[in-house]
């Protein structure tokens, strides 16, 4: 699949790519559709891949020895997604990656990406600039659960993606803000009341 026209400029507003290395990245991602439930990856899986999520939504949890799953953080498109841990220790990844919806995006191997950046300083400053867009979204995430109530952290989601509860089942987004489906319901109940 040749990519869309948006998704260039997705990578180019990062960073200024060239057109050789548009098409070098061209050769080596793989245009995907994955269903809903799939997992890209799973806790125990070492893996070797990255995502550029282009539509739909994906979940990063982590799973308790009980069963229960606690969200860590929603993807929506336009974003990069991976166990960057895992990847960079070469380790079993802590956490899964879930489609909560269809989703389409871009998978590439996560070191074949690493080689090209040795030798393209535009795609290496892509690359810088991914991670240190995923530490202070990660710093947000800690300052908000730890500084602001639930409803406070729920009316956010919705200013950040105000279609959220038409995207996301009710429980996922509970889980996200760390509460139950039941609080969440009250929390909305409220917010229309008010």
């Amino acid at each position: 699949m040749v990519p869309d026209k948006s998704h260039v400029d997705f990578l180019n507003s990062i960073s200024s790519l060239s057109e050789a290395t548009i098409e070098e990245l061209k050769s080596i991602a793989k245009f995907k559709t994955i269903k809903e439930g799939t997992h890209l990856v799973k806790m125990g899986d070492i893996p070797k891949k990255i995502y550029m999520l282009v539509s739909g939504v994906l979940r990063c949890y982590l799973g308790t020895e009980s069963g229960k799953e606690f969200n860590k953080t929603l993807y929506f498109p336009m974003c990069f997604v991976g166990p960057l841990t895992a990847l960079i220790k070469k380790e079993p990844s802590l956490l899964s990656f879930q489609a909560i919806t269809e989703c389409q995006l871009y998978e590439v191997n996560y070191y074949d990406v690493i080689e090209l950046c040795k030798t393209d300083e535009a795609l290496n400053t892509m690359y810088s600039k991914v991670l240190e867009d995923t530490f202070m979204v990660f710093e947000q995430r800690v300052i908000e659960m730890i500084s602001l109530d639930a409803t406070k952290r729920y009316l956010l989601l919705k200013e950040r993606i105000p279609d959220v509860d038409s995207l996301v089942p009710q429980y996922h987004i509970a889980s996200f803000l760390g509460i139950t489906p039941v609080q969440l319901s009250r929390i909305r109940k409220k917010i229309e009341t008010d």
